[in-house]
């Protein structure tokens, strides 16, 4: 099935160990041994917990008016999200990993694949190596997991966190160690394989990914999961079958949206929102270098609440395509205009862009003059202050100003130590 093993691919997962909770330790060592947890967006539920947060029964996506008490209770440090903090210690661990000189594809904010097949013989030796540097530069905690496939390197990895002998490092670039550790995973925890999927699955007798690689009805297999689920199942056999993504893929549709931290009542208020969500996605959309022809906009009331409710959806078509802020802005609050309903409680509201195509392929208007160079030259300047300054400090005065109704709620946010030079520790 393998032939020559020398010949494979030899590839190493690495993975960010409870990523956001890692990225608050970093500036908070009096949590390094202690529970954490991160929460998603309006301090709405944890998204993110140490494994000590795990052991005090605190569940993925468990409410935090829910659990208050008992991280009260226990000591439990408590951040609000802080995106601008984790995507630039991202940065630096993916930085290290492109400085080993190796193919890379990045797949998530915390995880990548290398290519380590020419690189070294003694695999389990190099994987060591590089979660020691990025331990010692970063100060990220990782895991790594060695194999001849991408879905057995995320495997192998998975085995490697759970593992306490490992050390964080599993090596299973050889077939002797396949199934040992295929009988310890289960079949939910195999990349790719969600929790529908898995129930499926169960009914069949799959348990583990060892059961996965020894059921036989390929073609039932394919039925339940796809072309691209029997695919996964040849890789945890050693069979290649995905490649590194050594191109980021543009992405077709850009969303912005939230729900808002206090109820909305006022269509400023709601127009304030929406273009400040226009404003992000517009930044995104430059940042991919790509232009977009339809705005569309979307608020709603809480489903969740006995009152009345309202949902309205609507998309505009430009006159040609853009990816100038202002110009996006101006569709987007026209739409609110004609959308927006007196008398009720909003609680979400976002904005969607559509037919993204790249700049170079997009012919802009030249009648336009929003989208001139001269305007080009504009979004830069102003991406370019944002990036040096944080989020926000150059925008459209669409957007309001502080201390608005729809703000997100971030009672526990730490301070951008990294992004920001106002929110830098001072030591006196």
């Amino acid at each position: 099935m393998l032939g020559n093993l020398n010949s494979q691919k030899v590839y190493a997962m690495i993975d960010c160990n409870s990523f956001y909770c890692s990225c608050e330790r970093l500036f908070r060592p009096e949590y390094r041994k202690r529970p954490v947890i991160v929460l998603s967006n309006n301090d709405g539920c944890a998204v993110a917990r140490t494994q000590e947060a795990k052991d005090l029964g605190i569940a993925m996506g468990a409410p935090y008016f829910k659990i208050r008490e008992l991280c009260n209770k226990h000591g439990v440090g408590v951040f609000s999200s802080n995106f601008s903090l984790y995507t630039n210690i991202s940065d630096r661990v993916m930085n290290i990993l492109a400085g080993f000189g190796v193919e890379i594809e990045v797949y998530s904010v915390d995880e990548a694949w290398i290519d380590i097949t020419n690189v070294t013989k003694d695999y389990l030796s190099y994987g060591r190596m590089i979660k020691e540097r990025v331990e010692r530069e970063v100060g990220i905690p990782v895991g790594v997991g060695i194999a001849p496939t991408k879905t057995m390197a995320k495997l192998a990895n998975h085995v490697a966190k759970k593992s306490v002998r490992s050390g964080g490092v599993v090596d299973l670039s050889h077939p002797t160690h396949w199934i040992a550790a295929r009988e310890r995973v289960k079949i939910e925890d195999v990349w790719g394989i969600g929790r529908r999927s898995a129930e499926k699955l169960n009914a069949l007798g799959i348990k583990s990914a060892e059961d996965f690689v020894q059921y036989q009805n390929d073609r039932l297999i394919q039925k339940i999961l796809t072309k691209t689920g029997l695919q996964r199942k040849k890789e945890l056999d050693g069979i290649h079958c995905f490649d590194l993504e050594l191109i980021t893929q543009k992405k077709k549709v850009i969303r912005s949206s939230r729900t808002f931290g206090s109820s909305v009542y006022e269509k400023e208020a709601m127009k304030e929102a929406i273009a400040s969500h226009v404003s992000a996605a517009a930044e995104k959309l430059r940042r991919q270098k790509s232009v977009c022809s339809v705005v569309a906009v979307f608020f709603r009331t809480s489903p969740f609440k006995n009152f009345p409710q309202f949902y309205a959806h609507e998309g505009l078509r430009l006159s040609s395509p853009t990816q100038d802020t202002r110009r996006l802005i101006k569709h987007a609050l026209e739409l609110v205009e004609g959308m927006y309903r007196g008398g009720f409680e909003y609680k979400k509201a976002g904005i969607e862009l559509h037919e993204i195509v790249d700049e170079s392929q997009a012919q802009l208007s030249l009648l336009d003059a929003n989208d001139s160079p001269l305007s080009a030259k504009l979004m830069g300047t102003m991406d370019s202050i944002n990036f040096w300054h944080g989020p926000k400090t150059l925008q459209s005065m669409a957007c309001g100003v502080d201390n608005k109704a729809w703000k997100m709620l971030r009672e526990h946010k730490s301070p951008r130590y990294t992004t920001s030079w106002y929110e830098l520790p001072k030591v006196v």
